[in-house]
This record gives C-alpha cells, sequence and structure tokens, in this order.
C-alpha cells in the first residue's frame, strides 16, 4: 500500500504560561492520503489552528510525530525544511493581516518564489519565469492580470482571499492548509472562494486540509472529515459515513446545529 503523505501520531501540544499550562492538542492521530480534502472540525479553541500548524512545520509538538512524505518533521531546524515550504502551502483566514499592504499584488504573489527556503533556484535565477507564473495563478483566480500592479486595499475582502490563494499556489506545492478562509467574508461571498478552493484542488489534483468550524462547508469540499473537541479526536472517517451516523454526541449537535451553506 502507498504510504500516507501525512502521518500524525499520539501529537501533543501543552502550551506553558508560567506554573500554568494549556493542553492545545491531545494525544491525536490521524493520516492524510495524497489527494484527499480533509476537514478538520471544531468549536474555538478546540485545537484545530494549532493542528495544522504542526503539520506545516510552523510548531512543534510537547510530544508525537508528524511524518510528511516519510520524513519526520517534528524536530528538523528551519533549513531543513525546505522540501516541506515547496510542497505545503497556507491560506490563512484573513487576509487583511496576512497580505502586506505596503507591497503589490504581483510581488505579493512572487515573494515565495524569490524565497530560498520553497524555491531551489528555478524561478529565483528566472523573472520571466516568475512573471509568468504570476500570470498563471491570477489566471486560476479569476483575477485581471493589471491586479499585478495594485495593492491589497484597492480589492474587496473575496479578492483579498484570491490573492491570498494565488501566493500560496505560486511555489506550485502538493498540499494547501486552509484555515478557515471565509469565515472573515461576507456571506455574499463565500459560496464564490468556496467553489473556486473546490475548482482548483480538483483541476491541479491538490490534498487539501480544510478547517472549519462549518460542518456544512465540509459536505461539499471534503472527501474525509476528523472533528477535534478540546484538544482531542473525537472521530474520523469519510464524510458521508460522518455524517450519515456520527459515532460522537457532540458531532450529532454540530450537524443539528450549523446552517447549510449552498454552493455552486
Amino acid at each position: 500500500m502507498t504510504e500516507p503523505l501525512y502521518t500524525v501520531r499520539d501529537l501533543t501540544r501543552i502550551y506553558r504560561r508560567g506554573p500554568a499550562s494549556v493542553t492545545a492538542l491531545d494525544a491525536v492521530s490521524l493520516e492524510v492520503a495524497r489527494g484527499d480534502r480533509l476537514g478538520i472540525v471544531g468549536e474555538s479553541g478546540s485545537g484545530k489552528s494549532t493542528l495544522i500548524r504542526l503539520m506545516a512545520g510552523l510548531d512543534r509538538p510537547t510530544s508525537g510525530t508528524v511524518r510528511f512524505a516519510g520524513r519526520e518533521i517534528q524536530r528538523l531546524p528551519e533549513r531543513d525544511l525546505a522540501f516541506l515550504r515547496s510542497e505545503v502551502q497556507m491560506v490563512f483566514q484573513d487576509p487583511r493581516g496576512s497580505l502586506d499592504p505596503r507591497m503589490r499584488v504581483g510581488e505579493i504573489i512572487t515573494e515565495p518564489l524569490r524565497s530560498a527556503l520553497i524555491d531551489e533556484g528555478r524561478y529565483r535565477r528566472d523573472p520571466a519565469a516568475r512573471e509568468r507564473r504570476l500570470r498563471e495563478v491570477l489566471n486560476a483566480v479569476d483575477l485581471p492580470a493589471d491586479s499585478a500592479g495594485r495593492y491589497p486595499h484597492e480589492f474587496s475582502g473575496g479578492q483579498r482571499q484570491r490573492i491570498a490563494i494565488a501566493r500560496a499556489l505560486a511555489p506550485e506545492p502538493s498540499v494547501l492548509i486552509a484555515d478557515e478562509p471565509v469565515s472573515a467574508l461576507d456571506v455574499s461571498v463565500r459560496a464564490q472562494v468556496l467553489n473556486l478552493l473546490n475548482d482548483l484542488v480538483r483541476d491541479i489534483g491538490l490534498t487539501l486540509v480544510f478547517v472549519t468550524h462549518d460542518l456544512s462547508v465540509v459536505r461539499h469540499l471534503c472527501t474525509r472529515v476528523a472533528v477535534l473537541r478540546n484538544g482531542k479526536l473525537l472521530e474520523e472517517g469519510p464524510t458521508p459515513q460522518v455524517f450519515s451516523q456520527p459515532a460522537s454526541d457532540y458531532t450529532a449537535q454540530l450537524l443539528a446545529a450549523v446552517p447549510k451553506v449552498r454552493l455552486g
């Protein structure tokens, strides 16, 4: 059998503040196969963002292991994580906070292509290649080419999130981790951005890890779902199975309480 792209085993993260401590993640184990669309669901404080930060190598666990493409990443120094930075990109919740307001959109999107940590030189040595890639990803997220010369504040919230998605796609990753990417957007544009993500993941063949508190979004985007509460993994499995036969009362409550979102 093919080895999972991600293997998470007994992952625990405890934050210590003086004599006090907070367990943000408690012995979580799961796998993500290449091409999976995994939705990670839970209320605020459930451990969702902590989990994906550990999977992206942005934080270190207190204990447990994270393997990506067969390599343990949790103890590697930053200089040895170039392979992960190339393969895994993130889209954050609020595009206003994740886009530098002093940079033009073209600079924002191509910034990963100029980074020695992400790119091994293919784009850094070739400005024309960066320009071609810029045009490709702007087109992929349905933004006009002249967007490159403008600043983030000149765009709507939905357009800014498209810019953030374009930046994540620029280095041609195999994994896209999206952390509540539509929760800061107006209801009227959420479906547009979700549909865009759905199309991109399908057309490019990305592995998607999608964090949300909204199970109705997971129904449309994700083939598998993991439910977290208070740092613990309550259940994980194929989305249709979890939706039709939730194993925990908490999942059943989430399914009953969350309003439905219509896409397309």
